[in-house]
């Protein structure tokens, strides 16, 4: 079955424009498509603030690889790239989030769907959003654009 499965790409190490350009090339494969990419954003780390500023994009992808081989799929592109694991939240080259498959929600000990960060992080609901404004998270049924907007302060009922 295929599903829609969004991506976020991370890097703050390096070349990054160039980092994200690899990690799509290397997502994309005869069972990955890739249906859209969010802007590209400059956020600042956050956690272990000590580090470089990350940007930050999100992939729209089609597949029809299970979560659990998608997850292996992304961990090998980042051990390709050259990630280095050397503490929690640290600085990376490439760090590929599986934030959403299909509108399923798993729960197992290597993988969380939704992401558990997408509601804690405004440039993940902002890209989110740009890219479906009508996505609801799997889990508590709100839309994306709610979360975001109710965490501004703002109304958004006047969004279409």
């Amino acid at each position: 079955m295929i599903e829609d499965v969004y991506i976020g790409i991370g890097t703050n190490l390096g070349d990054r424009e160039g980092n994200i350009a690899r990690a799509c090339r290397e997502l994309t494969a005869d069972d990955i498509i890739i249906v859209r990419q969010s802007s590209v954003l400059n956020t600042s780390a956050v956690d272990y603030v000590d580090q470089p500023d990350f940007l930050n994009t999100i992939v729209h992808v089609r597949t029809d690889l299970s979560a659990e081989n998608l997850l292996e799929r992304l961990k090998l592109i980042e051990n390709r790239m050259g990630r280095e694991r050397t503490f929690l939240k640290g600085p990376r080259i490439i760090d590929l989030d599986m934030l959403i498959y299909g509108k399923r929600v798993i729960i197992t000990e290597g993988l969380v769907i939704p992401h558990p960060g997408i509601i804690h992080r405004d440039f993940i609901l902002y890209h989110l959003i740009e890219l479906d404004e009508d996505m609801r998270d799997p889990e508590i049924g709100k839309l994306y654009k709610e979360v975001y907007y109710d965490k501004k302060g703002h109304d958004c009922s006047s969004l279409s």
